[in-house]
């Protein structure tokens, strides 16, 4: 099959779907199929192709904010693919992939990316009733089948009352190489000494409100151990590195509390002895999987599609008990944490392979009738 796939923004500070929409991308191309991968970026309009699948970035326009671009309209017009695949709402570009659906008469699959939670979709609820009215009008309601990571997502979509086709198909991880180990890891040491030292909990993800990273700190230095070290490492958006070690000086934190910026940076799984993750919500939570994928066990709240974590792998509990189980999973001594965690490597690199998301999609693609429009 020819396939298009569209994600607004590759750049590493939109977090999962950046780093995901590729792989996927490319676990389609290896098992056979013909992709284009198009996206926009504000200042590195560029392009690649790998096997037989071809990446095009282009530039974005104004305002950059919903991500409009008159080069990847003009690509998504011109592409001959059977499926458009767009990843993502509440942006211009989902208007272009519904557009060349509507009058090219390929089918439309959406990936709404975590964006139809209960708590995504309400906050600030206001701004994505006028992007649906606005940006891409009409495009959820002719939507041909849905592409989600989870059947919690599934259930998200169908309590919004969208009754189109429906594919679960998850992100997937590859087991990371001992040379990037080792130099992710000599790179943290020489960034925060105190890594070497002291066993360490992490929290790799966006600096946003959703992911709760405020109550955990306050969580932390309430809760957990003395010897232990809390290390944030993301992207900036709400908060900034420095904005939260401000934070938790502030709260007294005595070097408890270390936050580092992501971008350009390794990531910081090779120093862990547990993962931690309080979201609000998470269609999937990718880092989750990253995690275990280097041998890392992790604690994280139920309104991420976890919950398997609870046999042995690590802690899935809900935020009332996330302190408990804080208290829990620090208490274990190291070899406990290391048999956890690399009993979550092995099931993790099992099941969650990026070849059987691919084939699972493209089954999907095949089996979606034809589009009336």
């Amino acid at each position: 099959m020819k396939l298009c796939h569209i994600v607004p923004s590759l750049e590493e500070r939109h977090g999962g779907p950046s780093r995901s929409v590729l792989a996927l991308s490319g676990a389609l191309a290896r098992v056979g199929h013909e992709v284009e991968l198009l996206a926009t970026d504000a200042y590195q309009p560029r392009e690649a192709t790998v096997g037989t699948l071809r990446t095009h970035v282009f530039q974005r326009d104004w305002p950059q904010a919903i991500c409009p671009s008159r080069g990847l309209r003009r690509a998504v017009a011109a592409s001959d693919a059977e499926v458009i695949h767009h990843h993502s709402l509440w942006l211009r570009t989902l208007h272009y992939a519904h557009d060349r659906a509507r009058t090219g008469g390929a089918k439309l699959v959406l990936s709404p990316r975590g964006m139809m939670s209960a708590w995504a979709w309400h906050h600030r609820g206001w701004k994505k009733k006028l992007a649906r009215a606005f940006l891409h009008p009409g495009a959820l309601e002719a939507v041909d089948g849905w592409h989600v990571t989870s059947p919690e997502e599934e259930a998200e979509v169908r309590a919004l009352g969208f009754t189109q086709p429906v594919c679960v198909a998850p992100n997937g991880v590859d087991r990371p190489a001992d040379a990037e180990i080792a130099a992710a890891r000599a790179h943290w040491r020489a960034a925060c000494p105190a890594v070497a030292e002291r066993p360490v909990a992490l929290f790799y993800s966006r600096f946003h409100v959703k992911k709760r990273v405020l109550e955990l700190i306050d969580l932390w230095l309430e809760r957990a151990p003395h010897d232990w070290l809390l290390l944030l490492v993301g992207i900036p958006q709400d908060y900034t590195a420095e904005e939260l070690e401000t934070y938790a000086m502030r709260n007294s934190a005595g070097g408890r509390v270390r936050a580092f910026s992501g971008e350009g940076h390794p990531a910081p799984y090779a120093i862990a002895s547990l993962f931690v993750l309080p979201s609000h919500t998470e269609n999937f939570g990718l880092v989750i999987a990253e995690a275990m994928a280097h041998g890392v066990p992790a604690l994280v709240t139920d309104t991420t599609p976890w919950r398997e974590l609870n046999r042995g792998r690590g802690w899935c509990v809900p935020w009332a008990r996330y302190a408990e189980a804080l208290v829990e999973a620090t208490a274990q001594g190291p070899a406990a944490l290391h048999a956890l965690g690399a009993g979550a490597q092995e099931w993790v690199l099992r099941e969650y392979a990026w070849e059987n998301s691919a084939l699972a999609l493209a089954e999907f693609y095949r089996r979606l009738p034809a589009p009336h429009r």
